[in-house]
């Protein structure tokens, strides 16, 4: 039909324009009913029939695992972040050595899945903050990255939750976050170019102004060799 057609193009369009429904992860309220392996199970055979579906033969011994292993990988890894008991604890500590310059980690490795195609995001997450008065482990700066990328996500949400919570962790507005990712719904479909990246910033507290805005960057442009 003509309306189904409009549709399949407003949808379409929609993905392609990269919207963002809010900074929550949009979920519903009975996500979390099921069991990892109620999920799991249900998964499994969705993509059995999507196999099916597309006339894959699943007696093939290559395939006759892969509904399994989606699942699995779907719930267990790159979808983990969904599941708030897996959230990281960011114990804080008191920042005894009184420094008060901004503590930047850049080049944090991210992966995430683009929601609109269920496509990898691979990119760099550079994170900084000001303290004040508390102090967070270095690696706990990697797993509320490595948690918030492991879900359905929009590249510009995934900046804005990162940012909120390590000032809830760390008690300061002073925070900020720069990613730059490749998407493969651009690099391997549609357009398909492969050369273009996407890059968004969230800055918050004394990272909105000028100064300490062009600071932070210099940082990340700083080249790290070892």
């Amino acid at each position: 039909m003509k309306i189904e057609g409009t549709l399949e193009e407003q949808f379409e369009q929609m993905g392609e324009d990269h919207i963002s429904s809010s900074e929550d992860t949009p979920l519903r309220k009975d996500a979390f009913i099921l069991s990892d392996d109620e999920k799991m199970e249900r998964i499994e055979n969705s993509v059995r029939d999507i196999l099916l579906t597309l006339g894959m033969d699943l007696d093939d011994d290559s395939l006759k695992g892969t509904p399994h292993r989606v699942a699995k990988m779907y719930v267990k890894e790159i979808f983990g972040g969904l599941n708030p008991v897996k959230k990281p604890k960011s114990s804080t500590f008191d920042n005894k050595y009184k420094y008060g310059e901004m503590l930047v980690e850049k080049n944090i490795t991210l992966y995430s899945t683009c929601e609109h195609h269920l496509l990898p995001i691979v990119g760099r997450a550079h994170v900084a903050y000001i303290s004040k008065g508390s102090v967070v482990g270095l690696s706990k700066m990697n797993r509320i990255v490595d948690y918030y990328a492991k879900r359905p996500q929009v590249q510009e949400r995934l900046n804005i939750q990162i940012v909120r919570e390590l000032q809830e962790v760390l008690g300061t507005e002073d925070v900020a976050c720069v990613i730059d990712a490749k998407h493969l719904c651009v690099n391997s479909r549609g357009i398909r170019d492969i050369e273009s990246s996407t890059v968004t910033a969230e800055y918050g507290g004394k990272f909105k102004e000028e100064a300490v805005r062009n600071e932070f960057l210099e940082y990340i442009n700083m080249e790290t060799k070892f």
